[in-house]
């Protein structure tokens, strides 16, 4: 499957963050926008479905928190699955595969520094 990853900051400090108009226009299956800066961090909006390949961030944690759909993400072990208005800290150095079996919208929650497919 392709991602479609986009780095570039979309808003700035004091900018209302569009995030529902976001998510709507979206057609493609498995797009990522860093939506802003927050100190050291970033906001990211993630319109899934399908599979991501299994990968670890070595040193940065990461969160996801279900908007809309269902997400699941696979551990070495286990899978947890999440409705709307859940969320996972997936810790650094843990393997991790998110997956969406229809279209799901989260947002992830990282240092500016992760890799989003991995290390």
């Amino acid at each position: 499957m392709e991602y479609s990853i986009h780095t570039d900051v979309k808003y700035g400090p004091l900018e209302v963050v569009e995030v529902g108009r976001l998510a709507d226009g979206c057609a493609e299956r498995w797009w990522n926008q860093t939506l802003c800066r927050v100190d050291d961090a970033v906001v990211r909006l993630g319109v899934l479905e399908g599979e991501f390949h299994w990968h670890k961030h070595e040193r940065e944690d990461e969160f996801f928190f279900v908007l809309d759909g269902k997400l699941l993400v696979d551990l070495e072990g286990r899978t947890v699955e999440l409705e709307p208005r859940q969320g996972l800290v997936v810790p650094k150095g843990v393997s991790h595969r998110p997956r969406a079996p229809a279209r799901t919208v989260v947002l992830m929650f990282e240092r500016e520094t992760v890799v989003a497919t991995g290390d």
